[in-house]
């Protein structure tokens, strides 16, 4: 991949993650990671994950996840659990509330997410790389 090509990626990325960021804000009180964190537990196996695990999948390193589950916590939207297995590891599980907030959000996010992509592709800096974006979701 050649510089341009990432210049690219990271242009149309830092403007859909901010849109994304704001209308999540504005619309449900929930930040970006939040939303992401909700949306990761509630397609996991018995709606818990391991820190870490949570962690890797949302791109927060471990203080900054151990944050965002305290926020969540607080809020009533998801709970820690300890392993059975190994008392040490800590799971984070999605509530019944939490789960409602992410189905709530899920809309805005969706539409948030196509529009600003269908903005971006009146760009000439990014259109080709949301051309290819959306040609290869239509495969998936």
């Amino acid at each position: 991949m050649n510089g341009q090509v990432w210049d690219q990626v990271v242009t149309l990325h830092a403007r859909v993650e901010n849109e994304l960021a704001k209308a999540l804000q504005r619309r449900h009180g929930i930040g970006l990671s939040e939303f992401r964190a909700l949306c990761r537990l509630s397609r996991a196996d018995d709606g818990e994950l391991r820190m870490q695990e949570l962690a890797d999948l949302i791109g927060l390193n471990q203080s900054s996840v151990s944050r965002l589950v305290a926020r969540l916590e607080s809020a009533g939207l998801t709970r820690r659990d300890l392993c059975p297995a190994d008392r040490r590891g800590v799971y984070t599980v999605i509530t019944e509330e939490g789960r409602a907030a992410w189905a709530e959000a899920q809309p805005t996010y969706a539409g948030t997410l196509d529009r600003a992509l269908g903005e971006a592709a009146a760009d000439p800096r990014v259109a080709g790389l949301v051309a290819t974006l959306r040609k290869t979701a239509a495969l998936a």
